[in-house]
């Protein structure tokens, strides 16, 4: 990382090595100015033009030299090495010497035509009068002339930010996310086409450049903006690699990803190769694809972005960053040959990228209120558009749930011909909360099947609602076994206990405790309050949030004043559909009477926040997977085990 990165990302300017001139941000001083010529606000000082004189050779003054001093003082000495015969009058001097210093008063009258053309020349000739070589200017000249030159505090577009960075409110929309911002192409300039994408870093641009309705605003959803047909062309063109590849489809408003790392770990931990896709990703985008717990390696993504852009070309379409991302996932998983590829959907169901895929098995996970201007009002149409992943005679899963959800799921069911599992329900389904010594308060589940009788596994990821997740893992996984899968008991159980998943309770600093994680709807934050007091003992608690504007601001701001003490309010600045914190603030204000302040960036509120409590507290970071991946990223300038204040600046590095 270059040695400026701590000022760039602050917002500062730089000045120049050895200038002694400050400024406020923004502003430079004024630049006196000469009748002959001025020290230029550049760079490098000003070359005056040579001016063709006819004169007498003889009748020439002789030569002389002008000396530039530190803080713009000019003054004019006779050079006699150049001239030996130099006899300038010391009137001439003293009015060239006056000519050069001297500003006109703003309302002194315009010099005339002669005097101005007699001024002018006599200072050209006393400067330019010919000699054999230029006079050649010292360092110390040269280095008192760059003191004196303030320097243009030239913004840095967006795309080259590196890091974290207090980005002003009129830049958030225009950031572009980190992995735009670390790579180079030959150019710099985004590829057109797929003959332009010549490694990782013009594939990744090349993905950027594709219409993302992540970060987008307002999305229109419907069959015309959303529209698998062009999904299919698309995949047509790549030989359809999601038809050679068995796969387990996964829904739901909160615990998708939770349920798609349950499901991979056992597999995984039963001896088979498993793919995982999940979106979106907190630190890399490579994070996506993953197989056996490994990131797609960079190479292979530019070679396969390369492959899939070339096939849009074909095809005749323009696909988004969602179609192109997947469809890279798809090609990856078919040519490594995985055994089967856990696939998390992106948005709703129905109209998602991924629900091309014919699957073992679909899995809906809880249903709550988000997206809803997109997917409907109320949970019934919400559950409608999940259950879109629904399949003829494929395998459906969903937890017990409340009736009128329930009925739309099992209507969805009817009408696509999906053969529906209720758990707790169709399958016998048990949990229990207890405490251990080796694994301190947890939740314990049991499920009973034709093929398995799974009894006292403890849920490995905490939080009471995690035992629904794991119950339907855990069914998906015996259903697996029925066309084709090996999966021991012992095998099972030793899988479930390894499941990792980053960004979801996650103690990322220790002294003071920093815990991340990414809920981003009342329900899922309202879970994570719960969760926190049950499994981490704290005296009080600081919560950094900042969340999406299209979200349920006020309830969530109510859920976060259920656990909070204290709130700073911010933003992630990767995300423009980031919700401003000085209008959470105030909504929080108008909803609670507890303390809260506003930080222009995540890196300036986890400062605020590790400097104002003590060990035994606790400092929470959530609303956002935006905000958790911003939280990780920063924290990897720093090491975690020395504790104690997180800085905003970013350390220098060589």
């Amino acid at each position: 990382m270059a040695k400026d990165t701590t000022s760039r990302d602050l917002g500062r300017s730089v000045s120049n090595s050895g200038s002694k001139s400050k400024r406020s941000e923004g502003t430079a001083k004024p630049v006196a100015k000469a009748a002959v010529g001025s020290v230029s606000s550049a760079r490098t000082p000003i070359r005056l033009p040579k001016v063709p004189l006819k004169q007498d050779a003889k009748a020439t003054p002789p030569a002389a030299k002008v000396v530039v001093k530190a803080g713009l003082k000019v003054d004019l000495k006779l050079d006699p090495k150049l001239d030996p015969k130099a006899d300038l009058k010391a009137d001439l001097k003293a009015d060239l010497k006056a000519k050069i210093e001297t500003k006109p008063a703003p309302s002194s009258k315009p010099a005339t035509k002669a005097s101005s053309k007699r001024g002018s020349k006599a200072a050209v000739e006393a400067i330019y009068a010919p000699r054999s070589a230029p006079a050649p200017r010292s360092e110390a000249t040269l280095k008192a002339i760059a003191a004196a030159t303030p320097r243009q505090n030239t913004p840095q577009p967006p795309a080259r930010q590196l890091g974290l960075r207090a980005t002003r409110p009129e830049e958030v929309a225009n950031v572009r996310p980190l992995e735009m911002r670390t790579g180079r192409s030959t150019e710099g300039k985004a590829p057109k086409g797929s003959a332009d994408i010549n490694g990782y870093s013009a594939a990744v641009r090349y993905l950027m450049e594709r219409a993302d309705f992540e970060r987008s605003r307002t999305v229109k959803y419907n069959e015309t903006t959303f529209r698998l047909d062009r999904m299919q062309q698309l995949l047509a063109k790549l030989g359809n690699p999601h038809e050679h590849i068995r796969t387990v489809h996964v829904a739901g408003t909160n615990g998708k990803g939770s349920t798609v790392h349950m499901i991979a770990s056992m597999l995984q931990a039963c001896g088979y190769t498993v793919g995982v896709y999940t979106s979106p990703h907190l630190i890399d985008l490579r994070d996506r694809i993953v197989i056996n717990g490994q990131s797609i390696d960079k190479a292979i993504f530019a070679d396969t972005m390369k492959q899939v852009a070339k096939a849009a070309e074909k095809a005749g379409v323009e696909p988004t960053f969602f179609e192109v991302i997947t469809a890279v996932c798809f090609k990856h998983f078919a040519e490594q040959a995985v055994d089967i590829a856990i696939v998390e959907v992106g948005l709703g169901g129905r109209l998602d990228s991924t629900n091309v895929i014919r699957p073992e098995a679909c899995v809906i996970t809880s249903i709550d209120f988000d997206h809803t201007k997109l997917l409907g009002n109320t949970l019934e149409e919400i559950a409608r558009e999940k259950a879109g992943i629904f399949k003829k005679d494929v395998p459906a899963f969903i937890f017990e749930s409340e009736p009128s959800v329930q009925q739309a799921i099992v209507e969805v069911a009817e009408k696509s011909g999906a053969l529906l599992r209720i758990v707790n329900k169709d399958i016998d389904y048990s949990a229990r909360f207890c405490v251990t010594d080796e694994l301190g308060p947890h939740t314990r589940v049991c499920l009973y099947t034709k093929n398995s009788r799974l009894e006292h596994l403890p849920v490995p990821l905490p939080g009471e609602h995690q035992a629904s997740n794991c119950g339907l893992a855990l069914a998906v996984v015996d259903h697996l076994k029925t066309v084709g899968f090996d999966c021991p008991e012992d095998k099972i159980t030793a899988g479930l206990a390894a499941t990792k998943i980053p960004g979801r309770m996650q103690l990322v600093w220790d002294r003071p405790r920093v815990l991340v994680d990414g809920a981003h709807n009342p329900a899922a934050v309202g879970a994570l309050m719960r969760c926190v007091g049950a499994h981490v003992p704290y005296d009080s608690m600081i919560c950094v949030f900042g969340c999406c504007s299209d979200k349920d601001l006020p309830g969530l701001v109510d859920k976060v004043n259920l656990g909070a003490d204290k709130v700073i309010f911010t933003r992630a600045v990767s995300n423009p559909r980031s919700a401003d914190p000085e209008d959470l603030q105030k909504l929080f204000h108008e909803r609670s009477g507890k303390m809260s302040q506003v930080a222009r960036s995540l890196p300036e509120a986890l400062e605020m926040a590790t400097r104002a409590v003590s060990r035994e507290d606790l400092v929470c970071v959530t609303g956002s997977f935006y905000l958790v991946g911003e939280t990780l990223k920063h924290l990897q300038h720093f090491d975690r085990s020395t504790g104690g204040k997180i800085p905003a600046a970013i350390p220098d590095r060589d």
